[in-house]
């Protein structure tokens, strides 16, 4: 007789493996596929050497027909293939092996959300396309990943207990990661970090955000890393030293962790610091530049993730760079003396957590704007709450963004939410001179610099958008609201014409 198993599983790469892995350890059986037949008899080497004298978990499968026979039904598949046309291409080939109408097809690839609300269009009524997107690389994929799972409501109740399972765990409470990376020894106790998002594409939504909040957050660390490189002078075992002081505090997360373990990592062929040895130039897979476009599309206002993509579009520039360095001068930093080295290291914590909270606020406010034009009810303390453990991005920061939107679901903006307002209230002052030091300097700071100008624009009743409209109506006769008159009510000036008289637009 044909083993049944719980789940069907296509696309055994880094990330894939890892999954079938973490499913295994948490009780699941799995059909397992891939074009590459020596990716197939790794995952089994792998489950045979870590599930020691138990029966085997996983069943390797050469054709998609094999892997529907494996596999239990009503049909639970589960992909993890390249982002596009590879998806559609599995897709019909599961139709003509024969996938059936009650079947479900995960897909955990990293997908434009838009691809993802088309592809479940596409296939409604032969079978159900259900997404999750996955967060949290190699590590997290084996052993507890961050997921934002979108599509039917219905079938969430079904995939939820193995989502909920196989996701990273948080205690509660404090929101700090529950742990483990023994293989088989999984962790079963506290908060999954996986919670259903809404209908399709809401989930790949988020992570292209999350993407996008993980692009800013890595640049303003290393415009903390370069100011105390340049402007102080710091060895990289120093400035090493400065972030894992930082993981103590309020700053404590897995960027700024791993942050500090990398500045001590030295280089086996020169002896030097890794970092010393490494191309300053940046790559990206689009997932930041993705963010920054639908943030222009829907109006939000994201300039420090935007900046966070310039400056890796920049950092590529490097002949353009090399080049202008010779001839484009700018300040000489000065010597600074212990006591001065301590300020900016304070001011530059500081700096930090103001302008991290202003990208979250930023990610957040775009999160909400789409989900209203989109139709998606939202649940932002659940998303924070996802964000907390198994993904890039993931800080104890989260806890109180979890509990600001606990206190008001409805929170416009989290920077005017009472505990965030008195945090920055006790740092601005810092925030501010870092930036200024930096700039004396000539040292970039475009996240930190984006971040307080949003904030500033932010709390400012009043800004010069007047003038703006004024020149639009000069030129282009835009037309112009009153602050003495009704809101809705539009005029014009003949601003050529002497009188300079006024004209209402109805």
């Amino acid at each position: 007789m044909t083993q049944q198993c719980d789940i069907g599983f296509i696309g055994l790469g880094v990330m894939g493996k890892n999954l079938v892995m973490n499913l295994a350890d948490h009780g699941y059986t799995i059909a397992a596929f891939d074009l590459d037949q020596d990716k197939i008899e790794g995952v089994l080497k792998q489950d045979e050497l870590e599930r020691g004298d138990k029966a085997p978990r996983i069943v390797g499968c050469h054709t998609l027909e094999e892997l529907l026979a494996h596999s239990a039904q009503p049909h639970l598949i589960i992909l993890s293939v390249p982002a596009g046309k590879p998806v559609d291409i599995v897709c019909e080939n599961l139709m003509k092996a024969g996938l059936k109408t009650d079947a479900v097809v995960v897909d955990t690839g990293n997908t434009l959300w838009t691809d993802t609300v088309e592809r479940t269009a596409k296939y409604e009524g032969q079978f159900t396309l259900f997404s999750t997107a996955v967060s949290g690389g190699e590590v997290g994929a084996r052993f507890g990943p961050a997921l934002m799972p979108s599509g039917d409501a219905e079938q969430w109740q079904r995939l939820a207990p193995v989502w909920e399972a196989i996701a990273a765990k948080v205690d509660a409470k404090t929101g700090k990661p529950l742990e483990s990376f023994v293989p088989g020894q999984p962790v079963t106790e506290g908060e999954p970090c996986a919670a259903y998002i809404g209908p399709a594409g809401a989930g790949h939504y988020v992570k292209m955000v999350h993407n996008g909040i993980e692009y800013a957050d890595m640049q303003q660390i290393c415009e903390a890393y370069q100011v105390m490189r340049d402007v102080a002078g710091m060895s990289c075992d120093e400035i090493g030293d400065v972030f894992a002081e930082w993981n103590q505090g309020p700053l404590n997360s897995y960027l700024i962790e791993i942050s500090a373990d990398i500045l001590k990592q030295k280089d086996p062929a020169t002896g030097k610091p890794v970092v010393d040895v490494i191309q300053d130039t940046a790559g990206q897979k689009g997932t930041g530049l993705w963010t920054a476009i639908s943030s222009l599309e829907v109006g939000s206002p994201n300039p420090s993730i935007a900046q966070s993509v310039f400056a890796r579009a920049l950092s590529s520039m490097k002949q353009e760079r090399v080049a202008a360095s010779k001839v484009l001068k700018g300040p000489q930093p000065e010597a600074l003396n212990e006591e001065q080295k301590a300020q900016l290291i304070a001011q530059l914590h500081d700096a930090l957590y103001c302008s991290k909270l202003c990208v979250y606020a930023q990610g957040f406010h775009l999160m909400k704007l789409a989900g209203e034009q989109q139709g998606w009810d939202l649940d932002f303390a659940s998303i924070a709450k996802i964000f907390r453990a198994g993904c890039i991005i993931r800080a104890i920061f989260l806890q109180s963004i979890t509990e600001a939107f606990e206190r008001n679901g409805e929170l416009a903006n989290l920077l005017v939410d009472p505990f965030f307002v008195e945090q920055i209230e006790e740092r601005q002052t810092n925030w501010r001179k870092s930036i200024a030091n930096a700039i004396i300097n000539g040292i970039p700071t475009p996240v930190f610099s984006a971040s307080l100008a949003y904030y500033d624009t932010y709390r400012n009743a009043v800004v010069p958008a007047n003038l703006l409209q004024a020149q639009r109506d000069f030129f282009g006769a835009h037309t112009f609201e009153r602050v003495d008159q009704p809101a809705g009510e539009f005029y014009h000036i003949e601003w050529s014409q002497p009188e300079r008289q006024q004209v209402r637009v109805k």
